[in-house]
Protein backbone atom coordinates (compact mmCIF):
# COMPACT_ATOMS: atom_id res chain seq x y z
CA UNK A 1 0.00 0.00 0.00
CA UNK A 2 1.36 3.19 -1.04
CA UNK A 3 1.59 6.29 0.96
CA UNK A 4 -1.40 7.81 -0.38
CA UNK A 5 -2.95 4.95 -0.74
CA UNK A 6 -3.11 4.86 3.21
CA UNK A 7 -3.89 8.80 3.43
CA UNK A 8 -6.91 8.39 1.27
CA UNK A 9 -7.88 5.54 3.73
CA UNK A 10 -6.99 7.96 7.00
CA UNK A 11 -9.23 10.83 5.28
CA UNK A 12 -12.33 8.13 4.64
CA UNK A 13 -11.90 7.40 8.49
CA UNK A 14 -11.96 11.40 9.50
CA UNK A 15 -14.30 12.01 6.86
CA UNK A 16 -17.04 8.92 8.19
CA UNK A 17 -16.34 10.07 11.90
CA UNK A 18 -17.68 13.92 11.10
CA UNK A 19 -14.37 15.49 11.90
CA UNK A 20 -13.70 17.89 9.15
CA UNK A 21 -17.33 19.49 9.95
CA UNK A 22 -17.19 22.79 10.38
CA UNK A 23 -18.62 22.70 14.24
CA UNK A 24 -16.48 19.33 14.90
CA UNK A 25 -15.48 19.39 18.34
CA UNK A 26 -12.23 17.91 16.83
CA UNK A 27 -11.18 20.31 14.69
CA UNK A 28 -8.73 18.60 12.04
CA UNK A 29 -5.89 22.04 11.45
CA UNK A 30 -2.60 21.55 10.95
CA UNK A 31 -2.01 22.54 14.65
CA UNK A 32 -4.52 20.38 16.29
CA UNK A 33 -3.18 17.24 14.38
CA UNK A 34 0.66 18.21 15.31
CA UNK A 35 -0.40 18.73 18.75
CA UNK A 36 -2.10 15.38 18.47
CA UNK A 37 1.40 14.03 16.55
CA UNK A 38 3.46 15.06 19.66
CA UNK A 39 0.96 13.26 22.38
CA UNK A 40 0.68 10.08 20.31
CA UNK A 41 4.91 10.45 19.43
CA UNK A 42 5.57 10.51 23.49
CA UNK A 43 3.05 7.81 24.11
CA UNK A 44 5.47 5.39 21.90
CA UNK A 45 8.41 6.65 23.67
CA UNK A 46 6.36 5.82 27.20
CA UNK A 47 6.61 2.23 26.37
CA UNK A 48 10.23 2.35 26.97
CA UNK A 49 9.77 4.49 30.51
CA UNK A 50 11.27 1.56 32.70
CA UNK A 51 13.05 -0.89 30.06
CA UNK A 52 15.04 -1.45 26.76
CA UNK A 53 12.24 -3.88 25.78
CA UNK A 54 8.05 -2.94 24.73
CA UNK A 55 5.28 -4.89 24.57
CA UNK A 56 5.04 -5.11 20.78
CA UNK A 57 1.28 -5.29 20.51
CA UNK A 58 1.16 -1.80 22.49
CA UNK A 59 4.00 -0.23 20.62
CA UNK A 60 2.79 -1.23 17.01
CA UNK A 61 -0.66 0.49 18.21
CA UNK A 62 1.12 4.00 18.96
CA UNK A 63 3.42 3.70 16.30
CA UNK A 64 0.06 3.25 14.16
CA UNK A 65 -1.22 6.59 15.65
CA UNK A 66 1.25 8.61 15.17
CA UNK A 67 1.88 7.50 11.50
CA UNK A 68 -2.01 8.54 10.47
CA UNK A 69 -1.42 11.66 12.29
CA UNK A 70 2.16 12.22 10.44
CA UNK A 71 -0.39 11.70 7.04
CA UNK A 72 -2.80 13.76 7.98
CA UNK A 73 -0.69 16.31 9.37
CA UNK A 74 1.05 16.23 5.67
CA UNK A 75 -2.50 16.15 3.97
CA UNK A 76 -3.73 19.01 6.00
CA UNK A 77 -0.61 21.08 5.60
CA UNK A 78 -0.29 20.43 1.14
CA UNK A 79 3.10 18.56 2.02
CA UNK A 80 3.77 15.68 -0.48
CA UNK A 81 5.08 13.25 2.32
CA UNK A 82 6.67 10.55 -0.41
CA UNK A 83 8.33 13.28 -2.00
CA UNK A 84 9.80 15.14 1.13
CA UNK A 85 11.11 11.75 2.39
CA UNK A 86 13.10 11.37 -0.52
CA UNK A 87 14.33 14.40 -0.95
CA UNK A 88 15.47 13.90 3.12
CA UNK A 89 17.08 11.05 2.60
CA UNK A 90 19.32 12.14 -0.45
CA UNK A 91 20.06 15.36 1.18
CA UNK A 92 21.00 13.27 4.80
CA UNK A 93 23.59 11.19 2.29
CA UNK A 94 25.61 14.50 1.92
CA UNK A 95 25.43 15.62 5.25
CA UNK A 96 28.44 15.12 7.70
CA UNK A 97 27.96 12.58 10.51
CA UNK A 98 29.75 12.48 13.67
CA UNK A 99 32.12 9.09 14.00
CA UNK A 100 31.47 8.32 9.89
CA UNK A 101 33.82 4.78 9.49
CA UNK A 102 32.70 4.41 5.44
CA UNK A 103 31.34 5.88 2.32
CA UNK A 104 27.42 5.45 2.12
CA UNK A 105 25.51 5.87 -0.98
CA UNK A 106 21.54 5.91 -1.75
CA UNK A 107 20.47 2.31 -2.43
CA UNK A 108 17.38 1.43 -4.98
CA UNK A 109 17.18 4.81 -6.55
Amino acid sequence: MTIQELTDRMNDFVTAMGWYEEDSPYQQTPRSIAISLALEAAEALEHFQWGEQADPNGLAEELADVALYLLQLAYLSGVDLEQAILDKLAYNYTRQWPEKTEDVSPQGN
